[in-house]
């Protein structure tokens, strides 16, 4: 595998799995971790020596490997609110159960190919998002119990998290779970709300509400997940300064749940409202 370097762990695993007569590969797999781009990344690279029928190479030439990498295979499918929708499914916001249901349909028809069905999150842009209550409900995924815990040969489900909170137990039940760290160097810059959340803690109570209001504000030009990571940044850098003071990483933890909430489609501004009720005291 060509993250061998960054995860080996990971992929000595899959590559063993794949390749040893007397091992075989979970035909249900949870990916989770902040690094939702790495995630996908080695959930199509499983899918990629699933399908290789030549040599399993990190530079395979064979028709599989190529459709794969180009993202156009018949049987490696990303499942998402954006991706393969049925024509009828007119939901916009979830995966449905109109697409386990193509997908329980799919599974009736014999293939050639190893199937695997990559679910995850997608952003406007197309970037990689993990599952939730939300974009992945309990309907939906109650609907695949059956043929996950059940699964035909050359059928794998993988599923990609940001925490195993937020998926379904009965889903974690049924799937080997695997961590993937963040390879991602760390930066930690919060000029975005530099002289409006900077120096928080010498604020008054009465300072609240001002200070939710411009974050409000500010959310006109940055993103509320963005506004949240620069405070996180800034918590961080003043933990370094101060690695005593305890304090701090209990208000990180109060951002981390903050993103959490943002990510299950609470509103941004009752967000600030009690980051700030909660982080000025």
């Amino acid at each position: 595998m060509r993250l061998s370097n960054d995860y080996p762990f990971l992929t000595n695993y899959f590559t063993k799995a794949l390749t040893q007569s007397n091992r075989a590969i979970p035909q249900s797999i949870l990916f989770y971790g902040s690094d939702l781009n790495a995630q996908y990344i080695l959930a199509t690279e499983i899918a990629r020596l699933l399908n290789c029928r030549e040599g399993k190479k990190d530079d395979c030439d064979c028709i599989n490997c190529k459709w794969i990498k180009d993202g156009s295979h018949p049987a490696v499918l990303t499942i998402s609110k954006y991706d393969n929708k049925p024509e009828d499914d007119e939901s916009k916001t979830v995966i449905s159960v109109k697409q386990s249901q193509m997908i329980k349909e799919m599974l009736v028809v014999s293939s050639d190919y190893h199937r695997v069905f990559i679910f995850c999150d997608k952003d406007n842009d197309g970037n990689i998002l993990g599952l939730n209550s939300v974009n992945f409900q309990n309907k939906t995924a109650n609907s695949l119990l059956k043929v996950i815990e059940e699964p035909q040969p050359d059928n794998t489900f993988i599923f990609l998290a940001r925490t195993l909170k937020d998926v379904l137990p009965t889903i974690i039940s049924r799937s080997q779970c695997f961590f993937v760290p963040s390879r991602k160097e760390v930066s930690y810059n919060y000029s975005c709300i530099d002289g409006i959340f900077t120096e928080y803690y010498n604020y008054e109570r009465g300072d609240v509400f001002d200070v939710s209001q411009k974050l409000q504000d500010l959310s006109k030009e940055f993103s509320p997940e963005m506004i949240l990571t620069s405070i996180q940044n800034y918590i961080l850098c003043v933990l370094k300064s101060n690695p005593k003071k305890i304090d701090f990483i209990n208000h990180i933890k109060v951002i981390e749940n903050a993103k959490t909430q943002l990510r299950l489609g609470m509103k941004p501004a009752n967000i600030y409202d009690d980051i700030c009720l909660k982080l000025i005291k």
